[in-house]
């Protein structure tokens, strides 16, 4: 299969890409999955063209928005296909989201139709739908995948709303769209409770595909094995385009089990992956234990929390052939950095946030001064694959500079070698097994149970994932509190588990500024000082 060059990854959408692989590749394999099946290009185009033939003739139309809530299957990549054929504004959501924050997502969004699970790690999605609807009027269309017995009034299922628009029966017309428009929707927790709206373009997407494929010299002899969930920006663009627009296979996981990835990367090759830290770690802990090098499996990229340079050392110790690389980068500004790749430069993979592919850097102080190198700073970054904006213009006003720059909210340095390196957030935000969690909308569930007066939401070492969230809690006089009762009032609001509180420290108040801000970092420190891990 010929590589597309990085002219054609622009102004290309990722129909175009696939119709045309199709033609010129029908039998080659696109990507693999990690229960043995495999989807090859024709098969891919012919399962998408049905999908959005069934779209069209429901009455959808381009730029309306299409959600979907689904693990590392095969019906993702199908309807993210079918989703640029008709011209669809896609909004991947994460299946460990509930009912609080899809409620916001789906209304925020506009979504028309969603595509969701039946029953997924003992979790009934279509109860969960079935009790949002009535609250998202612009919602048509729910269908579900895999799901078993009787559905709610008015949901289908993915075969059923594929007949009921005479699948088979014609072909799906090409929407006329501009590869600079919006293609994807993804909501990114920050520091002001709720979601932000991120909008990217398919020609942002593939600048943030084409830094990963020319940073770590992507070629067809590259198999990618992808854990992280295609509803993240990693996982989609890694997981599902990658193929579309390179020589480059990839491998989904449905879900992390270092014995399983162990296995996929020996039986298929895997060569390549870029996912969470805590993966990196129980990857090498186990080739150690086991004495296995992983031989031929050359480059892990991991980021999203902090990695201990010991790691990215002991990953080239234990595996023969890997280089290990810490990368940097957001939902917003997609792979800043690409790491060093290069085994002779194991230092700075180690021991530096990677090197600055395909942005402008610059590290200023709080009066916007640019402080050159080896100053801290902000981190301030402007590039092709950036963002086109947050859906809420207001948030874009105190997010981007006069001239263009996004604000990470991120301290650092920048070094003569082109490296970064991160000493600091200024966002309040938590990185669990490379997911962000928003402090502030945990703080805000938490303060509206009735015996909560005031609540700090912090990170604490997690010894599996990096961070963990852990909570500060005024009681109201005469009230007391336990942890459990505070995991209870959260499964009431129908928070997602994962921002649970793993730790709970009553105070009788908190560290504050002299204008009342809450001193998190005292709070942490006492943590540390303490050796919780959580």
């Amino acid at each position: 299969m010929d590589l597309i060059s990085n002219t054609s990854r622009s102004d290309t959408t990722l129909a175009q890409a696939a119709a045309a692989l199709a033609v010129s590749n029908p039998l080659a394999t696109a990507i693999l999955f990690d229960d043995g099946t495999s989807l090859s290009y024709a098969d891919a185009w012919e399962r998408a063209q049905r999908l959005a033939l069934a779209m069209q003739r429901s009455g959808l139309e381009p730029g309306d928005t299409l959600s979907f809530q689904l693990p590392n299957r095969v019906e993702a990549v199908v309807i993210a296909l079918a989703a640029s054929i008709c011209g669809l504004v896609i909004n991947p959501v994460v299946p460990i989201y509930r009912g609080r924050e899809l409620s916001f997502i789906l209304k925020d969004a506009r979504t028309r139709i969603a595509f969701i699970p039946g029953v997924y790690r003992s979790f009934d999605f279509p109860a969960m739908l079935e009790e949002l609807r009535p609250s998202l009027p612009q919602l048509e269309f729910v269908v579900c995948i895999g799901a078993e017995g009787e559905l709610p009034e008015g949901f289908v299922t993915f075969e059923a709303f594929c007949e009921a628009g005479g699948a088979g029966e014609g072909e799906a017309a090409m929407a006329d769209v501009s590869a600079d428009d919006t293609k994807i929707l993804l909501y990114t927790s920050g520091t002001t409770g709720y979601p932000k709206q991120v909008r990217h373009s398919h020609n942002t997407l593939a600048k943030a595909l084409d830094n990963g494929a020319t940073g770590w010299g992507l070629s067809a002899s590259d198999l990618m094995l992808m854990p992280s969930p295609v509803t993240h920006i990693t996982g989609y663009v890694n997981g599902i385009e990658l193929p579309f627009f390179s020589a480059t296979r990839s491998l989904l996981m449905e879900a992390w089990i270092v014995d399983r990835a162990i296995s996929l990367i020996e039986t298929y090759g895997a060569t390549v992956c870029v996912s969470a830290t805590p993966f990196l770690k129980e990857l090498v802990d186990t080739c150690r234990e086991a004495e296995n090098p992983l031989p031929g499996f050359r480059l892990f990229a991991c980021g999203g929390a902090s990695v201990p340079p010991d790691l990215i050392y002991s990953a080239s110790e234990v595996l023969a052939d890997c280089t290990a690389v810490r990368v940097y980068g957001s939902t917003e500004v997609p792979l800043v950095t690409v790491g060093f790749p290069d085994p002779e430069q194991k230092t700075l993979a180690a021991e530096t946030d990677g090197r600055v592919h395909n942005y402008d850097v610059i590290i200023c102080d709080d009066g916007g001064a640019d402080l050159g190198l080896d100053a801290d700073g902000e981190i301030l970054v402007r590039g092709p694959a950036m963002m086109l904006g947050y859906g809420d213009a207001s948030q874009n006003r105190s997010a981007f500079t006069d001239d263009g720059y996004f604000r990470t909210g991120d301290i650092g340095r920048l070094l003569a070698s082109g490296a970064i390196v991160i000493t600091d957030r200024k966002k309040d935000i938590i990185i669990r097994g490379g997911e962000n969690l928003s402090a502030r909308e945990i703080e805000e569930a938490i303060l509206l149970h009735p015996a909560v007066s005031e609540a700090a939401v912090v990170s604490a070492p997690h010894e599996r994932l990096g961070e963990g969230v852990a909570v500060y809690v005024v009681p109201r006089p005469q009230r007391t509190l336990s942890l459990d009762d505070i995991l209870e009032h959260l499964g009431e609001l129908k928070l997602a588990k994962q921002k649970w509180p793993q730790h709970l420290e009553i105070a009788a108040s908190l560290p504050k500024t002299a204008s009342g801000k809450v001193q998190k970092e005292i709070l942490r420190q006492q943590l540390r000082d303490a050796e919780l891990r959580l």
